[in-house]
């Protein structure tokens, strides 16, 4: 298992387009798992939003792909303390998957769950909204196996452990449930712009 622990990363850097704390990756791409990489194929994979929705949906790699393609062109911020700046995932809103389960009004948080077991824990409003997308391009290119392909769930405004890697389902619920990290310490949302790095900050 290979499981990063603690923070740590190059000194701070006075920069406007940077979180506090963090530092401009440029061409690297880090990877950081808390589990070993699946050999997870696109015929293998399956996306399902459950819990609190009207109509549970599960989608194949070409169901998901029959959805209106979406391109998100911006940053990335790692609790680690990398940023990446003018990266483009291709893949589709999760806006597109909501609108077919409809969500029920008392759904407020979801869980996030991976195809390895992993879990992280979001409000529903961080993945409504244009915010949020299962994306399975980067830089016109299939996402790496390393980087979470053949999907990956993408929530780039917030610290990158909330982008479950290989992701397989949304559980929403009408609390908050903690997820992998969140469990061992990492705080609830993971704002970067407000460096909500650990529980308590």
């Amino acid at each position: 298992m290979n499981v990063t622990r603690g923070f740590t990363g190059r000194p701070r850097v006075d920069n406007p387009g940077l979180p506090p704390g963090q530092y401009d990756a440029g061409d690297d791409w880090p990877v950081l798992s808390a589990e070993v990489t699946p050999d997870l194929t696109p015929a293998d994979w399956t996306f399902r939003i459950d819990g609190l929705v009207e109509e549970p949906l599960t989608w194949d790699w070409d169901a998901a792909h029959a959805l209106p393609a979406s391109v998100y062109e911006g940053d990335i911020h790692c609790v680690t303390s990398w940023s990446k700046f003018g990266v483009r995932f291709g893949g589709v809103s999760l806006d597109a998957f909501l609108e077919r389960v409809r969500p029920l009004p008392s759904a407020t948080h979801a869980v996030a769950y991976a195809h390895t077991g992993y879990t992280t824990n979001l409000p529903l409003a961080d993945l409504t909204g244009s915010r949020a997308w299962i994306a399975w391009e980067y830089d016109g290119r299939p996402l790496t196996p390393e980087h979470g392909g053949p999907a990956r769930l993408l929530v780039p405004h917030l610290y990158f452990w909330k982008s479950a890697k290989w992701i397989a389902g949304l559980r929403l619920l009408d609390h908050d449930e903690p997820g992998f990290w969140e469990q061992n310490g990492y705080h609830a949302r993971g704002n970067p712009w407000e460096e909500q790095r650990y529980s308590g900050d």
